[in-house]
C-alpha cells in the first residue's frame, strides 16, 4: 500500500525527542521516528505500550520447566524405574540441570519466534529506508500525512531544530 509521509530530519536525539513530546500534546499522531541508536524515552515520548514479549518468554520458560519435570518424574518412576543403591526414583536435585537447560531452550526459541513475528520480519522482507542517512547519524521522524495538516507539522518539526521537512510516498507493509 502507497502511503504519503511528511519527514522531518533532525540532527540531535534531544531535538527530535523535544519534538515528539510536543506532537504527542498536540495530538499528531507520528507514523514512526527512525534512529541510528536507541534513544532513551523515545518510546514513552510516543506513547509506545509496552511488549508482551516478558510475559511470552515466561510462559515459553514455564512450558519448558513443566515439561523438564514432567518427562523426567515419569521416565523416572513409571516408564523405566531404576532403584540404584536404595534411593529414590524420583529425586528432584538429580533433574536440576535439565529441567534448568530446557527452561532456557523454550523460553529463549519461542522469545525469538515471538520477536520476529510481532514485529512482521520475515525472511526476504525489504525494508523501506527513508533517507540513508538514518542509519547513520540522521533522526527522521515520519507523519502520515493523511493523519496531520503538513503545515502545523512543518511548523511544529522546525521550532524543534528540524534540518529538513519534505513529503515522500512510500510503499509500507
Amino acid at each position: 500500500m502507497k502511503k504519503d509521509f511528511i519527514l522531518a530530519t533532525f540532527e540531535d536525539d534531544r531535538q527530535v525527542l523535544a519534538a515528539t513530546k510536543k506532537a504527542r500534546d498536540k495530538n499528531m499522531p507520528i507514523f514512526d521516528i527512525y534512529t541510528p541508536f536507541p534513544v532513551h524515552g523515545l518510546d514513552e515520548a510516543m506513547g509506545i505500550k509496552r511488549s508482551i514479549l516478558p510475559y511470552v518468554t515466561l510462559a515459553a520458560g514455564i512450558m519448558g520447566l513443566m515439561t523438564a519435570l514432567a518427562l523426567q518424574i515419569y521416565t523416572n518412576s513409571v516408564a523405566w524405574p531404576v532403584i540404584v543403591g536404595g534411593k529414590p526414583a524420583n529425586s528432584i536435585p538429580a533433574f536440576i540441570p535439565i529441567t534448568f537447560e530446557l527452561t532456557v531452550l523454550f523460553g529463549a526459541h519461542t522469545t525469538v519466534a515471538a520477536f520476529l513475528m510481532l514485529n512482521k520480519l520475515y525472511p526476504g522482507k525489504k525494508p523501506h529506508i527513508f533517507d540513508p542517512s538514518q542509519t547513520c547519524h540522521s533522526f527522521i521522524m515520519a507523519f502520515d500525512k493523511s493523519n496531520v495538516n503538513a503545515d502545523e507539522v512543518s511548523q511544529l518539526v522546525k521550532e524543534h531544530g528540524a534540518v529538513e521537512v519534505k513529503e515522500e510516498s512510500a510503499t509500507i507493509k
